[in-house]
């Protein structure tokens, strides 16, 4: 759908992800889980899938699109604005190189999208057109965008966001120009063009069961009953923290008894900034939710995730304030969902527990006061946040701190990260200070991440 940006304890709650304390501790990028995601997805006959930007598929980025899933979606390269910018003018270089990675990596490829009522080229919607002219462009359209890859993609979203919350048809330049019949009419043209690609309607707030699923149904089994060509429907799952629909097992089960395929197409689950541990959390929780909601359903053939990595979301750029919605943090450091994917398809890995430590240690100090240093170090693991915590044996006082929110209460430090720092990668650091009082004796605590 969306651009990319151009009762338990929480560790009961997370098969793959380690608590230390209250700190959410998550295997590296480099290796993050024993299995990647798209060999624990295809042991269960599932698609796990991202959306992508071309022109980022290098370096680090590249390097986990390709290990982690089996197919990909270009996040805006085959809009029709991003192919025809100008009426007969053609630029495919994004797209073809989004499908020719695809196919060095043994990936298939998601065509997204090609009637839509957004991100269309301006020549498109502002100009005038009779009906017989509308349907000759969108044909056409479909005949040179789906005839281009024709066998080299695997689906297709045909067809994204028809109606409205209510479930009336959105008024739209292909409803409005053509009426309701524009979507048989594209499904149509897209059989055409490639046989053996796979054809669905996509749209969102449809996840769960509601008037604008229903009137979805009603279509498909319209469509279907007509002859019409009809392989799929796509529940895009752009969520809400807290908001998954207690209905999306049973919304899923009621498409595929029509005899269609369901994917979600763009699951991500946005909160608002800044996130913190208990809410990585529950989005983890939510994110297993939405997975294994779909390997339940036997025609529900996978997922797709709208962005691995928080540095290529929509979300802040639509959504001020909100974001943290992806499996990946803009580091690309795997968060708690990344965890929770990987055990909704089987996994039962544990990260380590021990990979990263805290090291206390005074660096100044004189007749009644100190400077003190903690530095958080990981090897073999990665935080997305942190809490360092430890006791006072000899009656020391935390006085003003920096790169950290400390307390005191009684012998008893607790400091957290600055909103700035707290992710610490796989093979990196973090340090913090601190002026505190002592008397008589200064012995060096022992620090516990937690």
């Amino acid at each position: 759908m969306r651009s990319l940006r151009t009762g338990s304890t929480l560790a009961s709650l997370l098969t793959g992800v380690a608590m230390l304390g209250g700190l959410l501790l998550a295997a590296p990028a480099a290796h993050a889980a024993d299995e990647p995601l798209r060999d624990l997805a295809a042991a269960k006959g599932k698609v796990i899938g991202t959306a992508v930007t071309g022109s980022k598929l290098t370096g680090t980025y590249g390097e986990i699109a390709a290990r982690e899933f089996n197919a990909l979606t270009p996040g805006n390269a085959m809009k029709w604005e991003s192919v025809e910018p100008a009426r007969g003018s053609f630029n495919w270089a994004e797209a073809d190189r989004i499908v020719e990675f695809a196919e060095a990596n043994g990936q298939e490829v998601r065509g997204h999208t090609l009637v839509w009522h957004s991100q269309n080229p301006g020549w498109l919607t502002n100009g005038t057109w009779t009906a017989a002219q509308l349907r000759q462009l969108m044909t056409d359209h479909i005949a040179t965008e789906v005839g281009r890859y024709k066998g080299r993609l695997a689906t297709w979203d045909v067809v994204n966001e028809p109606f409205n919350e209510d479930g009336t048809y959105r008024q739209t330049l292909w409803y409005n120009g053509l009426g309701a019949d524009y979507i048989a009419e594209a499904l149509t043209a897209a059989r055409a063009a490639d046989p053996g690609a796979k054809l669905y309607i996509n749209d969102y707030n449809v996840e769960g069961v509601n008037a604008k699923s229903t009137a979805l149904y009603n279509l498909v089994k319209s469509l279907k009953e007509r002859g019409v060509p009809i392989d799929g429907v796509g529940l895009q799952a752009h969520l809400i923290l807290g908001q998954v629909p207690s209905t999306l097992q049973q919304n899923i089960q009621r498409f595929a008894d029509l005899g269609v395929d369901v994917a979600i197409t763009e699951l991500d689950i946005r909160m608002n900034l800044p996130a913190d541990s208990a809410e990585l959390a529950q989005q983890a929780t939510e994110y297993k939710q939405v997975v294994s909601a779909c390997v339940a359903v036997a025609r529900c053939v996978g997922v797709t995730v709208w962005g691995f990595t928080d540095s290529d979301s929509w979300i802040p750029d639509t959504f001020p304030g909100q974001g943290a919605a992806t499996p990946y943090d803009e580091n690309y450091a795997p968060k708690p969902a990344y965890h929770a994917i990987a055990e909704a398809l089987g996994d039962t890995t544990t990260p380590p527990t021990d990979a990263c430590t805290a090291t206390y240690s005074v660096v100044h100090q004189w007749n009644s006061g100190f400077t003190g240093q903690v530095r958080i170090a990981c090897d073999g693991a990665s935080l997305s946040s942190w809490k360092a915590t430890w006791a006072y044996g000899a009656g020391q006082r935390i006085g003003q701190a920096w790169n950290a929110a400390c307390t005191q209460s009684g012998s008893a430090v607790s400091c957290s990260n600055a909103p700035y720092n707290g992710t610490v990668p796989d093979g990196g650091s973090v340090t913090f200070g601190f002026n505190a009082t002592w008397n008589g004796s200064n012995p060096v605590p022992v620090v516990t991440l937690g």
